[in-house]
């Protein structure tokens, strides 16, 4: 099943939500909002969901972006879910360095990586 929002497309495969990016900058706070606002109705309407953020197309994301994936987070683990990221560029990952957000979430080099570690 694939599911497709302004700023991202969700595909369900062997149980996995798998949400892959459109832009490739993340950056403006209704963006970011609207994003936000998808991926927590779909936590909320799937009780332990595994869920993959897939950042291949994307290239910049705000501190707001990340304060997005920092409330996703908390939402997965309260629905006993597990949530992944994978394909985040050098760059990103740097952010994720600095801001010790790297020991928060579980990174993988490649969505094929991420889909066999669940």
């Amino acid at each position: 099943m694939t599911n497709e929002q302004p700023h991202l497309t969700i595909i369900e495969t062997g149980g996995v939500s798998i949400v892959e990016f459109a832009d490739r900058k993340i950056l403006e706070e209704l963006c970011i909002a609207e994003i936000q606002d998808t991926l927590l109705k779909l936590v909320a309407e799937t009780p332990k969901i595994d869920l993959l953020l897939d950042f291949a197309n994307v290239d910049h994301l705000s501190s707001s972006a990340l304060g997005t994936l920092i409330t996703l987070n908390k939402a997965v683990e309260e629905a006993k879910g597990r949530l992944k990221l994978a394909n985040i560029t050098p760059q990103i990952f740097e952010v994720f360095k600095i801001t010790r957000l790297n020991k928060l979430f579980h990174i993988y080099g490649t969505k094929k990586e991420a889909l066999e570690s669940f």
